[in-house]
């Protein structure tokens, strides 16, 4: 008899025995258990990592109140230096660079965390979403053109290096 059991990710803390037998199928085993002593492996894993899944909302946390404490100011500069980092992510992914995937989706959830804390901010003011959106086209026209801050951090450390070599 096969079974699938579906437990809570911090459930079940104890390891069935699973009795293996041949299949009709040569050189397949096929896992056979009673349905009461079934356990997924999923969920094994997932009792394991109930702590960091604690820690991972507590991380969460700490960033919206982080968040929540700037200005919509400094906000708007932080989006505007995010997106430059994510551009040139995108640069070194297309050029074959050495990169960090997982900051693909670390700085998209941060600038969307950070969308959306203005955009409370806005519905608290009383600002409707068609307001909202003209608003939102002025400030993308208002924005200046400017290198992100790990290139200009790059282009300092060239001049300290091109600095270094001629003195």
């Amino acid at each position: 008899m096969m079974s699938l059991s579906i437990a809570s990710p911090c459930g079940a803390t104890f390891i069935p025995k699973i009795n293996l037998s041949k299949s009709s199928f040569h050189g397949i085993r096929i896992a056979q258990a009673s349905p009461a002593r079934a356990l997924s492996a999923s969920t094994i894993r997932t009792t394991h990592s109930c702590s960091s899944l604690m820690v991972k909302m507590a991380k969460r946390e700490e960033e919206l109140k982080e968040i929540r404490t700037k200005t919509t100011e400094e906000l708007q500069e932080e989006i505007v230096d995010l997106k430059g980092e994510l551009f040139m992510l995108r640069l070194q992914r297309s050029a074959r660079n050495e990169f960090k995937s997982s900051e693909f989706l670390r700085m998209r959830k941060r600038i969307a965390r950070m969308l959306t804390v203005k955009r409370e901010r806005e519905l608290e003011e009383g600002i409707n979403k068609r307001i909202s959106r003209k608003l939102d086209r002025k400030w993308k026209k208002s924005i200046i053109p400017r290198p992100p801050p790990s290139l200009k951090k790059l282009q300092e450390e060239e001049a300290a290096a091109e600095a270094k070599e001629s003195a």
